[in-house]
C-alpha cells in the first residue's frame, strides 16, 4: 500500500481496506474464495509486470517445465495470491481455542511442542508460502504465543487496525526497526519470535542456494539463533481444497547441537532453513508467491562479471545436502549472462 499523502488519503484507503473485508467476508466462504479464482486469473491477464516476473522466477526454480506448464503455475499462483487475500480476512473469524481443529489439520510438531512446552525460547520461521497468518494464529491458539516481526504499514491506520485483529488473537507484533534489543529480551524471557524469513535481503545479504540459484537473505535470524542458543522451528500452513482447511506443521527443528561444528555457523543456519523453506515450496509450488522480487540482489562477484570465488564454493561444498549436480547449477546460474531475472 502507498504511503496516504494526506489525511483524507489516509481515511480513504482505511475505509476501503474495511469495505473491502465485509463484501469479502459477509457471504459464504466458498462463494468468496470462487470469486477469488476469478479475481487472480483477471490479475494475472491484467498485471504484466508481475506475471512476467513469476513467469521467469519459475522458469529458473523449474528448468525441466515447458513453457506452457511454467504459464499454468503462473496462473495458479495468482489464484492462491487471491484466495489469501480472502483467507486472511477470514482467519480471526474461524481460528478459536475452540474451534481451530476443524479449520487446521495438525501435521509433524512433537519436537517442536516438546521445546515450547517445557518453555524453551525459540524462533519461528516461514516464507511466503500458503497462508503464514494461518500459522502464526494456530501457534497462538495452541497456547505458544508468538512475536511476529513485521514491516508496519505506511498507513498508520491500516497498521493499527491489522495490528489489533493480531494483538486480540494473543500475537504481538515487533516492528523490524532497530529492534534487536527487544528481539534479544523476547528470547531470554524464553518467549518465542516469528518470521517470514524468504525476503531479498539486498546486495549485502548473505547468498544461500534457493532452487538452484543463489539468494540474498538476511543474516540476523540466523546470527540471533546462534548467538542465543535457540532453536529454529521451520513451519507451514498450507491450503487444503476445499475451502478454509489447512495442514499445519513444523518441517524442520535446526538446534545449536547441529550448528556446533560448523566452521560458519550463521552462514549454515540460513543454508539450512532456506533449503527447507525449498523443499516445502515444492510440496505445493502454486501457493509460493513467485512474484516477490526473491532473486533481485547479485553477489559483488555476479555484478562484476567474475567467477565464483573459491571461498563461497568452500562454503557451499561443506552444505550436508550439497550435491554435484546442485553445484553445477549454482556456477552455471551465477555466470553474468544469467545475472537478470527479476
Amino acid at each position: 500500500m502507498a504511503p496516504p499523502s494526506s489525511p483524507v488519503a489516509a481515511w480513504s484507503q482505511y475505509l476501503g481496506a474495511r469495505i473491502a473485508e465485509m463484501l469479502l467476508t459477509v457471504g459464504d466462504p466458498a462463494v468468496s474464495l470462487r470469486m477469488a479464482d476469478r479475481v487472480g486469473a483477471w490479475i494475472c491477464a491484467l498485471n504484466a509486470r508481475h506475471r512476467d516476473r513469476a513467469f521467469r522466477h519459475i522458469a529458473v526454480a523449474y528448468p525441466d517445465l515447458s513453457p506452457d506448464q511454467v504459464e499454468a503455475l503462473v496462473l495458479r499462483s495468482f489464484k492462491h495470491f487471491a484466495r489469501l487475500l480472502v483467507e486472511i480476512c477470514y482467519v480471526p473469524r474461524i481460528l478459536h481455542a475452540t474451534n481451530w481443529m476443524d479449520h487446521v489439520r495438525l501435521g509433524p510438531i512433537a519436537r517442536a511442542a516438546e521445546l515450547l512446552n517445557a518453555g524453551k525460547a525459540a524462533i519461528v520461521l516461514t516464507g511466503h508460502l500458503g497462508n503464514w497468518e494461518v500459522l502464526g494464529n494456530t501457534f497462538t491458539v495452541m497456547g505458544y504465543p508468538l512475536h511476529a516481526i513485521a514491516r508496519p504499514i505506511d498507513n498508520p491506520l491500516v497498521n493499527d487496525w491489522l495490528l489489533g485483529i493480531r494483538r486480540r488473537r494473543g500475537m504481538e507484533i515487533i516492528t523490524k526497526w532497530d529492534a534487536s534489543e527487544q528481539m534479544i529480551d523476547v528470547l531470554r524471557s524464553g518467549g518465542v519470535l516469528g518470521f517470514i524469513a524468504d525476503q531479498n535481503a539486498g546486495d549485502r545479504g548473505m547468498f544461500v542456494p534457493f532452487f538452484g540459484r543463489l539468494a540474498s537473505t538476511y543474516k540476523s535470524i540466523a546470527l540471533l539463533a546462534v548467538t542465543q542458543r535457540v532453536p529454529i522451528i521451520c513451519g507451514y500452513a498450507q491450503r487444503v481444497e476445499p475451502g478454509l482447511q489447512f495442514d499445519f506443521g513444523v518441517d524442520a527443528v535446526i538446534e545449536p547441537d547441529e550448528w556446533a561444528d560448523q566452521d560458519d555457523p550463521v552462514y549454515y543456519v540460513t543454508a539450512r532453513y532456506v533449503h527447507v523453506m525449498e523443499q516445502q515450496v515444492r510440496r505445493c509450488p502454486e501457493q509460493y508467491l513467485w512474484m516477490h522480487r526473491r532473486w533481485r540482489s547479485r553477489p559483488v562477484f555476479e555484478r562484476k562479471g567474475r567467477p565464483m570465488p573459491r571461498g563461497l564454493r568452500d562454503r557451499l561444498a561443506q552444505l550436508p545436502w550439497m550435491t554435484d549436480s546442485l553445484m553445477r547449477r549454482l556456477v552455471e546460474t551465477s555466470e553474468p549472462a544469467r545475472s537478470e531475472t527479476t
